[in-house]
Formats: structure tokens, C-alpha cells, sequence
């Protein structure tokens, strides 16, 4: 279905260069992130009082990449997601063949190479909770140095708080990870869920691209709830989603609150940084916020802040140990409606 290494090439071909940076200021820049990466753990354990459980093997590495290395990073957890999907085609002989399979995968690949090479340009950092290194490190932390120096430079603030800032952000994804022994699995097993909710008819497929231009023109108009994404799902997937928006919602809100939280103690500057980063969020141009609906980069931005009130008021609520009850079983996760109404799950886990 798609060529990986024609995506890995169009992607780096379009590829845009990082700020200009010396050779020492580069070295100074992910020097700082690694020692900030380290420097965050202790004081996100200590706050969230998640603890790693070691179930996923060896520790985490941390990765200082650059966008290059970002998007190959990111490709090759795509390409292990996308292989139940081919075998779905290949038990059902829909897979073409020959020189229509080859064109259709480049054309895909290109297609997804151009993705990547955007998106490369706006993350900071991820865990990737999927990876699985030679020694049985369980996932990894990606860490992209020239967004950060680029974000840093654009918001006019402290480059060594704001390291620490993201690094904070971003340790507490691995935290969560590595203190939730069943967190991985339970994302993998909804991502399973969806692929075998594919539905593969091509009569299904038609229906949904019929619905496809609706859709766009809600996209165009603005609609939250509107995206590419969420023109090709049928209602399974859909449900499966609001599952999965509802776990995310609460893995970036719980990272928000952590860094900012945590912030004051190591970093001076947080209040200035958050309120600056808050407005880059918020801000762009009428393109700019196109292409962000359009790709559901919207929908992301709501997860920060929508996740964010969700713990706030259930700590402010019933305090952190009763917060920690999320953790304790899947069970315990917030739905997406509980996450715009956060009484409702105190109610449902602490009843």
C-alpha cells in the first residue's frame, strides 16, 4: 500500500532546515536536552507518584534527533501498524498487483512523505510507546532539537527553561508509560480494534467518500469535530475513537499540568513561557488554521486543554491519590464525555 522508503525520501527531500544554529550551539542544544530529560524524571515521579514498574523491559532511551530522523522514526512505527492492514487485504485478494500496486505505493508514499515532512516541522517531542529496542527497552523519547530551538527563538524566551519545560512535557509521557503496566497494551488493543473495523467493500469505500466532500466544506467552516481523519471512518471506528481521544485527552492534559506544576520549582520563567506558548497555540495565520483542522491538529490542541481541565478538577477534587485511581485499571479511564465533564468520572470511580 505504500512505499516506505519513497516516503522516507520525499519526506526528507522537502524536508525544511532547521534555524541557523552554530556546530557549538548545536552541541550545547542537545547536550542541554539530554541532561534535561534526565534532570525531569525524579521530580515528575516524585509529583505524579507514578513509579516505573519496569514491565517493558530495559529503560527508555532518550533520542536528540532532527527532523530527518524524526520523520524516520515515525515511519517505521507506521509501517509495523499498517502491516495488519495489508494482511486484512492480502486474506481478502484485494491487494493489486504489478505495475498499479507499484505506482499506487509510490503515490502513496509521496503522499505520506509530504505529511511527515509538515508534521516534522511542528512536534517537539513523543513518546513512542510502540518501540521495542534489540535489549527489551520498551518505547523511546524523541526529542526534535531544532523545533524547540526554533519555538524557543519565535516565543522570545529563556532557551534553557524552555528546554527543561518540554523536557518535563515529554518525561511525563514516559512516566506514564513505564508506571501504567497495562497502557501500551491497552492502546495497541484499541489501534487493533480499529484496523478490524476497517471495513474493506468497496461499496463502503464509495459511501464514504461520497460523505467525503460534506465533510471537507465542515472542515473549511471551521467545524471542531470535522477532519480528514474522520471522513473515512465508519460508526465502529468512530466509537473506537471517541475511546482513544478520551485516553489521549488524558495523557496530554496530565503532561500539561505536570510541566507547568512541577515548572515553578526548576524553572523560573514558567508562568512567562506558558503564557507565550499558550498564544502561539492559539494564533496563525487563516491558512495556517486550515491545515491544522484539516489534519486534525485542532482536534490535538483541544486534547491539551480539554485533558488539562479534566485533571486540575479531579485533583482539586478528591486530590492526587484519588486522581491516580485513572491508572489503576482501564476501566478507570475517562470516556471523551467525561473529559468535558470531569464531575461525571469523579462521580463514576470515586462513587
Amino acid at each position: 500500500m505504500i512505499d516506505w522508503k519513497f516516503a522516507q525520501a520525499t519526506a526528507t527531500r522537502l524536508s525544511r532546515p532547521g534555524p541557523e544554529m552554530s556546530a557549538a550551539e548545536v552541541a550545547e542544544a542537545v547536550e542541554e536536552l539530554r541532561v534535561g530529560a534526565a534532570r525531569s524524571e525524579a521530580p515528575v515521579r516524585d509529583f505524579t507518584g507514578l513509579h516505573s514498574t519496569h514491565a517493558l523491559g530495559a529503560p527508555s532511551p532518550v533520542l536528540v534527533v532532527d527532523r530527518p530522523r524524526w520523520v524516520e522514526a515515525n515511519l517505521s512505527t507506521f509501517q509495523l501498524m499498517m502491516d495488519p492492514i495489508n494482511a486484512k487485504l492480502a486474506e481478502t485478494s484485494k491487494l493489486p498487483t504489478g505495475l498499479s500496486r507499484s505506482v499506487g505505493e509510490k503515490v502513496s508514499g509521496a503522499e505520506l512523505g509530504a505529511l511527515m515532512s509538515f508534521m516534522s516541522t511542528k512536534v517537539l517531542g513523543q513518546f513512542d510507546p510502540f518501540w521495542t529496542g534489540p535489549h527489551g527497552e520498551g518505547g523511546r523519547l524523541l526529542l526534535v532539537a531544532p523545533n524547540i530551538v526554533a519555538v524557543q527563538r519565535q516565543l522570545d524566551v529563556d532557551p534553557h527553561d524552555f528546554r527543561l519545560w518540554v523536557c518535563l512535557h515529554e518525561e511525563t509521557h514516559r512516566v506514564q508509560f513505564t508506571g501504567v503496566p497495562w497502557l501500551r497494551e491497552h492502546l495497541r488493543s484499541l489501534m487493533e480494534e480499529f484496523i478490524d473495523a476497517t471495513d474493506l467493500d468497496p461499496q463502503a469505500m464509495s459511501a464514504m467518500l461520497q460523505q467525503a466532500l460534506s465533510q471537507a466544506v465542515k472542515v473549511a467552516k471551521g467545524d471542531p469535530n470535522a477532519s480528514l481523519a474522520s471522513m473515512f471512518q465508519n460508526e465502529r471506528q468512530s466509537q473506537i475513537v471517541d475511546q482513544m481521544t478520551g485516553v489521549m485527552s488524558l495523557l496530554e492534559g496530565h503532561a500539561d499540568v505536570v510541566m507547568d506544576d512541577v515548572g515553578p520549582e526548576v524553572i523560573p520563567t514558567v508562568a512567562h513561557i506558558r503564557r507565550k506558548f499558550s498564544q502561539r497555540r492559539a494564533g496563525g495565520s487563516g491558512i495556517d488554521r486550515l491545515i491544522r483542522r484539516l489534519l486534525g491538529l485542532e482536534a490535538k490542541m483541544a486534547q491539551y486543554r480539554d485533558g488539562a481541565v479534566f485533571v486540575r478538577h479531579a485533583i482539586d477534587t478528591i486530590g492526587m491519590d484519588g486522581f491516580n485511581a485513572v491508572w489503576s485499571h482501564p476501566s478507570h479511564l475517562p470516556t471523551r464525555s467525561e473529559i468535558l465533564e470531569p464531575s461525571t468520572w469523579v462521580s463514576r470511580v470515586h462513587a
